[in-house]
């Protein structure tokens, strides 16, 4: 397979609207209505989205030695091995029946990385935050706003119906997955298959610098014990924590593995970076494996875990390296919203959240 040679980072690879700062803004004043109506609920402030986890892991990645020079790029500049903690979600700002079936989310935190920091990154660390689909489901934040105004508006409310609507659309994207068409906005919505989080495979959707290029990340599983859980589907009928109940007792006994694999940006036309809904096709920039990580059995959910992952830190894309900068208007737009439902967090609860190091 011949493709493009990689296209060299420049700042004018991204365009600005001029009103971005406007919709951050009232982005934030719409995560206020459902930061503040769940913090009410459960006398505890949650993240405005990815509230509810199914598993944080503890792990190690490895660099891979002998990368060519493309891919020899910020953290990944040269062989090293660095302790990660992994925390598995799902994307709803309330914490719902795991029936009620949504996208899954993957943030992974890399400890103790050296190099210069992207401004107001704190600590020593690298966050990766992905979800199990390859595109978003707004081309912009001003799009995503109106989606976000009406999720805010049913937070807390009607979850029976939220069930229904699941099921229902649970059918409508088995329907169209059987004819070749996947559809973010139906699993957006509810209609997500309820698979196993250890079989999934995940990607940044936004594209991020790469070094002196530009990539889009995604970590895919490899030892059997996980391939064999792709697909596999949980029962989550009258079984409100399944799938946290579930990869628990997988993760007792097995020894998981994924490559962290980076997709380079070889044709600009071809893979925008300002359009988060257009798939970055792998026959033109195909995804290579840079780095493997691995998790050993443990408990998934385990008291110290929670509090000191789900309770006490917070992942975001602009927490790295500079080399490793989000790129386009979605990636802007969640620099302040990030910080933002974390800062709510820390004073609801009244709980620092900090940085780890190992």
């Amino acid at each position: 397979m011949s493709v493009n040679t990689p296209v060299l980072y420049t700042p004018q690879v991204e365009s600005f609207e001029d009103d971005e700062h406007k919709t951050v803004s009232e982005l934030n004043e719409t995560f206020d209505v459902i930061l503040t109506k769940t913090a009410e609920d459960y006398g505890h402030a949650v993240r405005s989205v990815h509230a509810k986890a199914h598993g944080i892991l503890e792990g190690t990645m490895a660099v891979r030695s002998g990368l060519p020079l493309e891919l020899s790029q910020g953290l990944f500049a040269k062989p090293g091995t660095y302790k990660v903690f992994m925390r598995i979600s799902t994307n709803a700002g309330d914490i719902l029946p795991d029936a009620i079936s949504l996208p899954r989310g993957l943030a992974i935190k890399v400890t103790d990385v050296p190099g210069a920091r992207l401004p107001d990154a704190a600590g020593t660390t690298q966050d990766f935050v992905m979800v199990n689909g390859p595109v978003f489901q707004a081309k912009t934040s001003k799009k995503f706003l109106g989606s976000l105004k009406m999720l805010a508006k049913t937070t807390d409310r009607m979850e029976g119906t939220k069930e229904v609507l699941s099921d229902v659309l649970q059918s409508v994207n088995t329907a169209l997955e059987a004819v070749g068409v996947s559809s973010p906005t139906v699993q957006s919505l509810g209609g997500a298959p309820d698979s196993d989080p250890l079989g999934e495979t995940y990607y940044s959707v936004t594209p991020f610098r790469y070094g002196d290029y530009i990539a889009k990340f995604s970590i895919r599983p490899v030892s059997r014990e996980l391939t064999e859980l792709t697909g596999k589907e949980i029962d989550t009928k009258d079984q409100p924590d399944a799938i946290r109940d579930t990869v628990q007792a997988e993760m007792q006994h097995l020894t998981g593995e994924w490559e962290f694999c980076v997709q380079l940006c070889r044709d600009l036309k071809k893979q925008p970076i300002e359009d988060p809904t257009t798939q970055w096709d792998e026959t033109d920039a195909p995804f290579v494996a840079v780095a493997t990580i691995r998790a050993e059995p443990q408990d998934s959910w385990s008291e110290a875990n929670v509090l000191k992952v789900d309770e006490q830190m917070r992942f975001s894309v602009w927490t790295g390296l500079a080399a490793h900068e989000p790129l386009g208007n979605i990636n802007r737009a969640r620099k302040a919203t990030y910080e933002h439902s974390a800062k709510f967090r820390e004073r609801f609860n009244r709980c620092p959240i900090h940085e780890p190091s190992s």
